[in-house]
């Protein structure tokens, strides 16, 4: 998981559109070349209105949303919920620190994400990053936190000088996995609910992130990217030091939930991003730039499109036809609805909201 405010980079005015046959949404925004076209999607509805918002995930019974915005008033992120028609918001984070990855467990009583709560001043100041930069993602020394659903009772579970974030519950509540940085490199975690136990699932130098669950708990999808010539190795070095990451293609695997039979399931030098399951544990929907209508032969852009690949790395199917960014993709527990994150309002071209759709089978 990452914060969706860093991606204001990714919007862009809907210049264009795409033709598709499929069931879905099409949505006309002043010609025949602005739209929109949702493949397997029907009856879109916005969500969000107000600032920056993204990472909505489902609670376990399909009732409620869980998100991070920035909207005006808070200087930096925060956790809220909502019900999956957009009312009842509810900001459930504490109102210091930054707050990112937020996700249910099951029941949907208590909550988990990731804060600077425990450090001084109302936001953490942001890393030295390189000039000129396309793109960077600052890793603030986040650590993990428990609480109630109305954000009561709140609980530290990790204690580390570095990144700890982006927790995702196992179905039965027993596990968190993460992303952590504590080891010096950037590496998926998992450990107990109340964060004892933590062990290593990766190993390899270079990026492993965005760990999550399959239905059954026996597997994990993550997105990774691991340098092979040495200035590669130089700047992921440069990265971890100073914390932040750049825009790095990045490839999807899966694994065991104890780390073990580790397998490729994508690699096609995009940037392969905020990869979830399928309800029925034979899919995996995921955000790519593969298809970046700015996009050269050297060089990916800034559009992220969703899509769906099965465990075998075949079957992929390109679900958004957007000009703009499309990403956090997830299905409701029922598979019946997709809650994800997109800047497709061209009244609010540089901000992000949340969105929800039917899902045509």
């Amino acid at each position: 998981m990452v914060r969706a405010t860093v991606f204001w980079l990714a919007a862009a005015l809907l210049l264009g559109g795409c033709a598709s046959s499929a069931p879905g949404n099409r949505v006309e925004l002043g010609s025949k070349d602005d739209q929109i076209i949702d493949r397997h999607m029907e009856n879109v509805r916005r969500l969000t209105f107000d600032g920056d918002n993204g990472e909505a995930y489902f609670s376990g019974d399909g009732k409620k949303l869980i998100f991070q915005s920035n909207r005006p008033g808070y200087a930096c992120d925060k956790i809220w919920t909502m019900d999956i028609d957009g009312r009842n918001k509810r900001m459930v984070s504490p109102n210091r620190g930054a707050h990112t990855c937020a996700f249910f467990f099951p029941g949907g009583m208590r909550v988990v994400f990731a804060s600077t709560k425990h450090l001084p001043g109302e936001c953490p100041p942001k890393p030295e990053t390189p000039a000129g930069a396309r793109y960077v993602w600052p890793l603030y020394p986040y650590d993990i936190y428990k609480a109630n659903a109305d954000g009561s009772e709140l609980v530290r579970i990790t204690t580390n000088p570095l990144y700890d974030a982006e927790p995702v519950v196992s179905p039965d509540g027993k596990q968190i996995v993460f992303g952590s940085q504590r080891e010096g490199d950037f590496d998926i975690y998992i450990m107990n609910a109340d964060g004892s136990n933590v062990r290593r699932l990766t190993d390899r130098v270079g990026y492993d992130g965005g760990p999550w669950f399959s239905p059954d708990g026996a597997r994990i999808v993550w997105r990774a990217w691991y340098p092979q010539y040495e200035t590669e190795k130089k700047q992921w070095k440069d990265c971890m030091e100073k914390n932040y990451i750049l825009s790095f293609p990045l490839s999807l695997w899966v694994m065991d939930a104890d780390g073990s039979n580790k397998r490729l399931i994508l690699n096609n030098g995009a940037t392969n991003f905020a990869p979830s399951w399928h309800p029925d544990g034979n899919r995996i929907v995921f955000a790519s730039n593969m298809d970046d209508w700015r996009a050269d032969i050297k060089e990916y852009g800034h559009n992220f499109e969703l899509y769906l690949i099965n465990l075998d790395g075949k079957g992929l199917e390109r679900i958004t036809y957007n000009k703009t960014f499309d990403s956090f993709p997830m299905f409701s527990p029922d598979g019946n609805k997709l809650v994800w994150a997109s800047n497709r309002d061209p009244k609010k071209p540089r901000q992000t909201d949340i969105y929800i759709a039917d899902w045509v089978r």
